[in-house]
C-alpha cells in the first residue's frame, strides 16, 4: 500500500482515506482476476491441443477434398485499347497540352468530376446491354446449357460469368469470361468484341451521321429532279430540233446573210444580162433560176409569217421560230444547269459528311485477342484447404472456450440455471436421446467423451487458482 497516492496539506502528508484504499484494492483484484481467467483459458487450450490439431487436420482434408470436387473454371480475357474519340475531347486535349505525360489521369479525374461521358464508358454500357447479352445467349444456347427457363435468369448468370472493367489510368477495357469449357470461354469473349464492333458501327449516331443521312435523302431528290428536267429538255430539243438555240440563231443569221449577199449578186448579174440578151436566152434563164433558188432558201431560213402553216419537212427551225423556242429552251436549259450545280454541291457535302462521320464513330481496337485458357482460374485448392483448416480450428477453439466458460460458471446464477434447463429440454427432444434423460447414440457418446476427457487437467487448473479470489469476493460483500 506504500505506493498509493496521499493528500498533501500545508503541514505535511497524511494517510489516504479508507474508502480510497478499498476502491484501489478492488481495481487491483479485478485486474488480477482477469489475468488469472485469461491464463486459465490459455491453459485449457493448451490441454486440448491434440484435439485442436486433429480438428484442424480434419478441416484441411475435408476442405481440400471439397475443393477438388468443385468443377474447374477457365477464364479467357480480351483487352481493348482506349478509343481516341470521347465526349470530353476538348478538355482532355487541353489537359494533355498542360500536363504532359501525367495528364491522362488528370483528364480522367476531371471528366469524372464534371460528369463527362467518355467513349470507354459508352463501350462498358454497350457490353452490358441486353442486346449484346441476348445475342450471346442465343448464339451459344446458354439457356439449355445452364438449364434455365427464363431469359432474365440467363442474363443474370451470364453477368455472373462475365467481368468487364476499365482501367482508370490508361483506359484499357478488359473483358473476362469464365466457363467450365475453355473453348466456350474463348468463343464468348471473342463474341463480346464482335458484337461491340457491330453495335458501334450500326447503331452509333452523331451530328455528322444525321447530316450525312439528310444529304443522302436530299441528293436522291435532286437526282430525280435532274433526271426529269433532262428528260423534258431532251424531248423539247428533239421535237423542235433545238439543240442550241443561241448557236443555231447565230448560225442561221450568218447563213441568211450569205444567202442574201448571193441573192443580191445574182440579181445584179441578171439585170446585166437582160441588157444584152433576151429573156429566152439560156444565160438569162440560168441567172433567173439561180435568183429564184436563192429567194427560196432565204424564205426557208426566214420562216413563215404568223398565221401561216409551217412546212413539216423543215429540218431546222426558222429564224422566225427561234425567239419563240428560245424562251422555253432557255428555261429548260437553265433548270438542267441548276440541277447539275446543286447535285455536284450536294455530292461534295455528302462525301465530306461521310468522312466526318467515319472519324466520329469510335473504333474498337483489339489489344489482346482472346485465347483458349490452359490453366484453371477456379477453384484454388491450396487456399480453400487452408481456409477450411482455419475455419475448423476456429470452431474448435470456440467450442473449447464455451465449454470452459460453462464449466466455470456460477451454478447459482439464474441465467446459468435457465440455460441448463433449456439445454436439458432440447436434449431430451433430440432423436438420439432417451426418455430418461441419459444420452445415447453416437453423437451423445462423442460429446460425453469430450466432456470427460482431461478431467484431471481441469481439476488441477481449478486448484491452481488462488484462494484469494474467494476471499476477495467475501471482502467485496
Amino acid at each position: 500500500m506504500s505506493d498509493l497516492p496521499v493528500k498533501r496539506n500545508d503541514g505535511g502528508f497524511e494517510e489516504p482515506h479508507p474508502a480510497e484504499l478499498i476502491i484501489d484494492a478492488i481495481d487491483v483484484d479485478a485486474l488480477r482476476e482477469a489475468r488469472l481467467r485469461k491464463a486459465a483459458k490459455l491453459r485449457r487450450l493448451w490441454s486440448e491441443r491434440r484435439f485442436l490439431v486433429k480438428l484442424g487436420l480434419w478441416g484441411l482434408v475435408i476442405s481440400t477434398a471439397i475443393a477438388f470436387l468443385i468443377p474447374k473454371q477457365y477464364t479467357s480475357f480480351a483487352r481493348l485499347m482506349p478509343p481516341e474519340g470521347s465526349g470530353g475531347g476538348g478538355l482532355a486535349s487541353m489537359l494533355a497540352a498542360l500536363g504532359g505525360s501525367k495528364s491522362g489521369g488528370l483528364a480522367t479525374m476531371a471528366e469524372s468530376m464534371l460528369g463527362i461521358k467518355t467513349t470507354g464508358e459508352l463501350f462498358l454500357g454497350i457490353l452490358g446491354s441486353a442486346t449484346v447479352q441476348d445475342d450471346l445467349i442465343h448464339k451459344f444456347d446458354l439457356q439449355k446449357r445452364w438449364q434455365v427457363t427464363y431469359l432474365v435468369d440467363a442474363r443474370k448468370m451470364l453477368a455472373g460469368h462475365t467481368s468487364i472493367d476499365q482501367d482508370r489510368k490508361n483506359g484499357i477495357i478488359t473483358i473476362k469470361v469464365t466457363s467450365r469449357d475453355p473453348q466456350l470461354a474463348q468463343a464468348m469473349a471473342q463474341e463480346y468484341v464482335n458484337r461491340l464492333n457491330w453495335v458501334v458501327n450500326h447503331l452509333s449516331t452523331s451530328s455528322a451521321d444525321n447530316e450525312a443521312n439528310f444529304l443522302q435523302a436530299r441528293l436522291q431528290q435532286e437526282k430525280n429532279q435532274m433526271e426529269a428536267d433532262e428528260k423534258a429538255f431532251s424531248e423539247f430539243a428533239s421535237k423542235h430540233t433545238a439543240i442550241n438555240i443561241p448557236e443555231q440563231g447565230r448560225a442561221m443569221l450568218t447563213s441568211a446573210s450569205l444567202v442574201q449577199a448571193q441573192l443580191i449578186a445574182a440579181q445584179t448579174q441578171l439585170e446585166g444580162l437582160r441588157q444584152f440578151y433576151t429573156d429566152n436566152n439560156a444565160r438569162v434563164r440560168a441567172a433567173e433560176a439561180q435568183v429564184n433558188e436563192l429567194k427560196q432558201q432565204l424564205a426557208k431560213m426566214g420562216g413563215k409569217a404568223e398565221g401561216e402553216a409551217a412546212g413539216s419537212n423543215e429540218l431546222y427551225p426558222s429564224i422566225r421560230e427561234l425567239p419563240v423556242l428560245g424562251v422555253t429552251w432557255a428555261d429548260l436549259y437553265r433548270n438542267v444547269q441548276v440541277d447539275e450545280t446543286v447535285f455536284e454541291y450536294l455530292t461534295e457535302q455528302y462525301e465530306a459528311a461521310k468522312v466526318q462521320a467515319a472519324k466520329e464513330v469510335p473504333t474498337v481496337m483489339l489489344l489482346d485477342t482472346p485465347q483458349v485458357p490452359r490453366k484453371k482460374s477456379w477453384p484454388p485448392h491450396i487456399l480453400l484447404g487452408l481456409l477450411g483448416a482455419i475455419l475448423f480450428e476456429s470452431a474448435g477453439i470456440a467450442w473449447v472456450l464455451l465449454r470452459f466458460r460453462w464449466e466455470t460458471a456460477d451454478r447459482s446464477d439464474p441465467r446459468v440455471a435457465l440455460a441448463a434447463d433449456v439445454y436439458k429440454d432440447m436434449r431430451a427432444g433430440l432423436p438420439w436421446a432417451t426418455t430418461n434423460g441419459h444420452a445415447s447414440g453416437r453423437m451423445s457418446r462423442v460429446l460425453g467423451r469430450f466432456g470427460r476427457r482431461k478431467s484431471a487437467g481441469r481439476e488441477e487448473e481449478a486448484a491452481s487458482q488462488p484462494e484469494s479470489i474467494g476471499k476477495q469476493g467475501d471482502s467485496h460483500g
